[in-house]
């Protein structure tokens, strides 16, 4: 039997008694059973702040004037990121996995998922200047999104009222944000009309995504391709150049 992976889950919503909730037990269950390890940020429970500034740091590289990537390059090469940010940079850096799950809010995942990655996966840690898509820090790793929808599958769609799920929904955090760093993307597991699912078709999509979520832990995964101090491969002060 394949050794078990570092599953990380970033689950955001504020209900602990919610059908995102649900989505999430079940997944870590089905993973902790077939002999993964699991570590779940709950954004909400834990009170993550989203919004970035100063208090990201706990020194500073340039006290006049706060430039957000410089401050980030700053921390990285000196390990001084907020207590919040360092914890969960961990939690990216030991992961093989990492599984989204959220609600769709406003065409979108919520913005403490976007607050997250912004503070998080900074310049240093998830990125830095050459280190993209192909030569992302994050190569051989894997990522994956769950989600609940109020709109149904006739919702979605280019041509439809809520935008091509892949290229324009969730664009920014897949695209932009994942591959950007490298990572291989799983197709994307939506509970489509979630609020006016009835109780068997929960339990349908419950069955669902524990079976995604399973064959996407147990593809193989290349730590080797992992740049772990990314800015040893960019010349000192060259993030600088972007104010």
């Amino acid at each position: 039997m394949a050794a078990g992976k570092n599953v990380l889950i970033v689950y955001a919503h504020p209900e602990p008694a919610s059908f995102n909730a649900a989505l999430r037990d079940r997944a870590r269950a089905a993973l902790e059973r077939a002999g993964h390890r699991v570590v779940v940020s709950d954004l909400y429970a834990e009170g993550f702040n989203p919004l970035a500034g100063r208090h990201d740091f706990t020194s500073v590289a340039d006290p006049a004037i706060f430039h957000y990537q410089t401050e980030q390059a700053h921390a990285a090469r000196h390990d001084t990121f907020a207590p919040d940010i360092a914890r969960e940079q961990e939690r990216v850096a030991n992961a093989d996995l990492i599984l989204f799950q959220f609600p769709l809010w406003w065409g979108g995942p919520p913005a403490i998922i976007k607050g997250w990655g912004e503070r998080v996966l900074a310049y240093g840690f998830g990125y830095a200047d050459g280190l993209r898509y192909e030569t992302g820090v994050f190569r051989g790793r894997r990522a994956m999104v769950s989600m609940t929808s109020g709109g149904t599958t006739a919702r979605f769609g280019a041509s439809n009222a809520y935008g091509d799920l892949q290229s324009q929904v969730l664009w920014q955090l897949q695209h932009l944000g994942l591959e950007y760093m490298g990572y291989e993307l799983e197709e994307p597991f939506v509970a489509y009309g979630a609020p006016r699912t009835d109780h068997a078709g929960r339990l349908a999509y419950l069955d669902e995504l524990e079976q995604r979520v399973l064959a996407a832990a147990a593809k193989p995964v290349d730590r080797s391709l992992t740049i772990t101090n990314p800015l040893d491969l960019v010349p000192d002060g060259a993030w600088k150049q972007q104010r």
